[in-house]
């Protein structure tokens, strides 16, 4: 071999060596980089007739386990949603306050009741009738606050789905605008490893938003799809998804009832968007809450009901009405009467009532049995009202031998299709319980499958980061190695030169 192609041969091996040098560091700053994978050099040896003619260097590539690629990003979408989930449901759950503890629904209601219990032992004071008054303020207030923060975390989703979807827009405007890159440079033969980083960088933002399937084309193009299969264009000129917010209602539904759909080039794909924190949103305001309102809803309407049945309305609208049932859907005429309910402004202004009575019943045999309201001229011992109120209104029957009606727990809302987890109650107590235990529970459940959700996630993210991450200590021993290669291609270069200065030497 020459030595003008011994230094040929070095010098080739030298500029190698400084590129893996380059790309080492490079790898190291990125380490900590979400969806980075490990970027690397092919590097070929070059040979003609037998003999070493040097090094190819070729662009930088990446080494990615897909199907794991795959499942670690199913598995942030699965973790992003219960993380959504979870927070909404812990804001109520907070509302609702802890059973037995004196602010939970069922503690309220057994506040009343040991009212009117002492009540029953002294009517005519009017101290305990106020009492009763207040207890019964007290509950309403507390059903109401429920029944706000059930609104107020739906309004939260629904703001959350606006910004969810102007963040999947500028993900999808990402991965189009990288892709378009990296279709370019490939066309070209030039390395695309730092852009489908960065790609998968926006795919993996996009996941933790919605379900999506990503494939990859032979050219570097990337196809997103929903979950589903709805195809997203990457490539449009502004945001291909669109959505108008509006101010949620307790009785606001999706999509004819003033909520607006999730639109795709003029196409309604809001059932499309499942999975993620956008998934996560639109359940919680279009099902997780509205069953746990119409089933406050249904209790409210239940107890104003049983009360004035026997005699006491107690319990009405801002307007002093008790709602009727019937309807269809059954709750039609009472969808959010939990977020008004309150004590009768009647009663409110005459505390006697909640002795004396304020309707007359005239009786039914499959209802409650008949009863004449305490006149002023009445004595003021009359207990035949609280006796009623305590047997019947709070217990499983209208009058003896006769169950009261029972209550909706299919058919809920108001379009009708929302249903409890739980069989209709015999009581209010029974309801009140139901209620706060099946919602408690829900929370309680989202709140484990989260914890097991988050260790799969991690399990799978040290899989890809150990097969496809950086490795700092297999980082420092690549570059330990490079230097050693370095400083041999050097040498050769300066023994090189060191010959054709004497060769030089010698001529001259």
């Amino acid at each position: 071999m020459s030595l003008a192609g011994a230094i040929s041969i070095a010098s080739n091996g030298l500029a190698n060596v400084s590129a893996q040098l380059a790309l080492v560091s490079h790898n190291v700053a990125n380490a900590s980089t979400p969806s980075y994978s490990v970027e690397t050099i092919d590097s070929q040896s070059l040979t003609a007739g037998g003999v070493g003619m040097g090094v190819l260097t070729g662009p930088a590539v990446r080494s990615v386990n897909q199907a794991l690629q795959t499942a670690a990003l199913q598995q942030d979408t699965t973790v992003a949603g219960l993380q959504t989930t979870q927070t909404a449901l812990q804001a109520i759950d907070a509302i609702s306050g802890t059973p037995g503890q004196g602010s939970d629904l069922g503690s309220l209601l057994g506040a009343m009741q040991d009212q009117f219990s002492t009540l029953l032992t002294n009517p005519s004071s009017p101290t305990q009738q106020s009492e009763v008054v207040s207890s019964a303020s007290t509950l309403a207030q507390g059903i109401n606050a429920l029944s706000n923060g059930y609104t107020a975390q739906r309004q939260t989703a629904e703001n959350s789905i606006v910004a969810d979807v102007g963040a999947a827009n500028s993900a999808l405007g990402t991965i189009g605008a990288l892709s378009a890159q990296i279709v370019a440079q490939q066309a070209e033969g030039q390395s695309t490893a730092d852009l489908k980083n960065q790609r998968d960088a926006a795919v993996q933002g996009l996941s933790q938003l919605l379900g999506v399937n990503v494939l990859e084309q032979p050219n570097g193009n990337m196809v997103v799809t929903s979950a589903s299969g709805t195809l997203l264009p990457t490539n449009a000129s502004s945001g291909p998804l669109s959505v108008t917010g509006t101010n949620v209602q307790p009785g606001s539904t999706y999509p004819s009832g003033g909520i607006s759909g999730i639109m795709l080039g003029g196409v309604d794909v809001t059932q499309q968007m499942t999975g993620g924190q956008l998934g996560a949103n639109i359940t919680l305001r279009d099902t997780t809450l509205p069953t746990y309102q119409a089933e406050l809803d249904e209790f409210s309407q239940n107890m104003a009901g049983q009360f004035a049945a026997q005699g006491l309305t107690l319990f009405t609208d801002p307007a002093g009405n008790v709602p009727a049932g019937g309807g269809s859907p059954v709750q039609s005429g009472y969808v959010g009467f939990a977020a008004e309910i309150q004590v009768n402004p009647a009663v409110q202004a005459n505390a006697s009532l909640v002795v004396d009575g304020n309707v007359s019943i005239a009786g039914s045999p499959t209802g409650a049995s008949a009863f004449t309201p305490n006149p002023a001229t009445g004595p003021a011992g009359f207990t035949t009202l609280i006796t009623r109120i305590l047997t019947y209104a709070l217990g499983a029957d209208a009058q003896s031998g006769v169950p009261q009606p029972a209550a909706n727990t299919t058919g809920l809302g108001a379009t009708g299709t929302l249903n409890a987890p739980f069989a209709a109650p015999t009581t209010l107590g029974d309801f009140a319980t139901a209620l706060t235990g099946a919602q408690a529970a829900n929370s309680a459940s989202v709140t484990n499958q989260l914890g097991t959700e988050q260790a799969v996630q991690t399990t799978l993210s040290g899989q890809l980061s150990s097969q496809s991450g950086v490795s700092i200590d297999q980082q420092m021993s690549l570059m330990i190695q490079l230097q050693n290669a370095y400083g041999a291609n050097a040498k050769v270069i300066s023994s090189v030169q060191t010959m054709f200065a004497e060769l030089l030497a010698a001529v001259v």
